[in-house]
């Protein structure tokens, strides 16, 4: 099979992920921690990993393997080597190697490398390369056509989208930055109507939960999803994520997906019918002490 490698920055290399990720899921429903629905989630705010030319393999149908940079600060990156199963055309070792040569030219500080709990490859290769383990997380599934009823929320809340308040400023920008709404909208899976909010009385905001659609690979994503401190233990996550996901089953979902990292998350994900079928552990280090490519 011929594949070309391709570089692109910025909104040209965020479509290129999107795709990538499609169709990963597409050729394994089980494996791999994102979809293209968690790099558009990325994209929410500026980063100055946008304008890092990021290196992909295509073939005539598209992106078959790809290295994703990501930085959260400009201390702290995150990289994933991506590749399609079942598609004879890269073997990961082969893209480690690149993603090494990519850390090493582009990121500084620290990173992170995600490996799913079932990806024994990525795994070796990260500790070959003096990677250690460090935060831990978890994926879980559900299919949507066994998800419960929506729930009533507690009196004195209100449950409304992006689509209901247009004029008013977006619940997430403080966590976000005040580009969060402008950044989503360039996002081709973003859907003002599956971007929820829990009103309290006196208009501020309980919580927030974003859900994905993607019809490409028929999936959902929650992302991110959560209610502020002063408002736990009231119903309120159960609530907003029971009426999100009865809004991504009307859209066309079929399967479901939500991360986690806490005992209570999982404990709340479970109650709703979601199964966790992978944890995953982040490989960590610092880029200057990285062996393989580039050193």
């Amino acid at each position: 099979m011929s594949v070309q490698e391709l570089r692109a920055s910025g909104h040209d290399g965020l479509l290129l992920a999107s795709a990538l990720l499609q169709r990963a899921r597409l050729a394994d429903p089980q494996r791999g921690i994102w979809d293209a629905a968690d790099v558009q989630w990325w994209w929410r705010r500026p980063r100055r990993s946008d304008r890092v030319e990021k290196l992909f393999w295509v073939d005539r149908r598209g992106p078959v393997a790809g290295v994703l940079l990501t930085s959260w600060t400009d201390e702290s990156w995150q990289c994933d080597p991506i590749v399609v199963p079942r598609v004879p055309a890269l073997e990961p070792e082969a893209v480690w190697e690149r993603a090494l040569e990519e850390i090493h030219a582009h990121a500084e500080g620290r990173v992170a490398v995600p490996v799913q709990g079932r990806d024994p490859t990525f795994r070796e290769l990260a500790e070959r390369s003096g990677l250690v383990p460090g935060q831990r997380s978890s994926t879980a599934w559900m299919d949507a056509a066994g998800r419960p009823s929506a729930q009533s929320l507690p009196d004195g809340f209100t449950l409304v989208d992006r689509a209901q308040r247009r004029d008013m400023p977006h619940p997430m920008r403080h966590r976000n930055g005040e580009a969060v709404e402008e950044r989503l909208r360039e996002c081709p899976l973003y859907a003002p109507d599956l971007d929820l909010a829990v009103e309290a009385s006196d208009g501020s905001i309980a919580g927030y939960s974003l859900y994905w659609y993607d019809p490409a690979t028929n999936a959902g994503v929650i992302e991110p999803a959560r209610v502020e401190d002063a408002y736990q233990r009231r119903g309120l996550a159960r609530a907003m994520l029971t009426a999100g996901l009865g809004r991504l089953a009307a859209r066309g979902a079929q399967r479901v997906k939500i991360g986690y990292e806490t005992e209570a998350a999982a404990a709340l994900y479970a109650s709703i019918g979601f199964r966790t079928i992978s944890d995953d552990t982040w490989y960590e280090g610092r880029v200057e002490h990285l062996t393989g490519a580039g050193t």
